[in-house]
């Protein structure tokens, strides 16, 4: 395994990630660094640094982003935000994996590219929901320009830092996926705790 593997997968995978925050940030920023000539995509993913990609995804950026400070309809999009975000971090990292094999490829590409964006999408689901329940949403927009900050802050780290970017989006994952646990343990034992009302 070569270290421009590595290095391929290491961009992949961190773009993939921040999709979890925005969907199409990262795409963006993919876009503009191919076009500029940072970085390479395998083989049929040229689209990606066309300027019909890079307008339209210009765009949908401008709209994801001032969309989040609307109230309520933040908690919306995430319903859109998830299955998209899959999508979008599956294609992602599907671009940049060096792999012969179509189904080997993309396989890999959903299950480190799309579970990754999968994971940040519903810590960061529950983060709105919880500033939602607890603020009325006034904090969300709070929420929303951390968001911002990470998915384009963490999309440019991919892109000129990628080790390092996969260190600190694997440490995010490690910190979201506890946090999981630890929501769902309360859950389970509130459940418990209740009372059956059908004796």
């Amino acid at each position: 395994m070569s270290l421009e593997w590595i290095m391929s997968a290491c961009i992949g995978i961190g773009l993939a990630a921040c999709c979890g925050f925005r969907v199409f940030v990262p795409l963006l920023v993919a876009s503009l660094a191919t076009k500029l000539g940072f970085i390479n995509t395998m083989t049929g993913f040229e689209w990606l640094s066309g300027w019909p990609a890079l307008l339209g995804l210009s765009v949908a950026t401008l709209f994801e982003l001032g969309a989040y400070y609307i109230p309520w309809l933040d908690n919306m999009l995430d319903t859109i935000a998830t299955p998209t975000s899959i999508i979008a971090g599956t294609l992602l990292s599907t671009s940049f994996l060096q792999i012969d094999n179509p189904l080997l490829h993309w396989g890999l590409g959903l299950m480190l590219g799309g579970s990754t964006a999968g994971i940040i999408q519903a810590g960061t689901s529950l983060l709105r929901l919880g500033s939602t329940a607890t603020t009325g949403g006034l904090a969300n927009p709070v929420v929303a320009t951390g968001e911002n900050v990470a998915s384009i802050g963490l999309s440019i780290f991919s892109i000129l830092l990628p080790l390092v970017a996969a260190v600190v989006i694997f440490l995010v994952l490690i910190f979201i996926i506890s946090r999981l646990v630890a929501r769902r343990k309360i859950w389970f034992t509130r459940a418990d705790k209740s009372p059956n009302l059908s004796r």
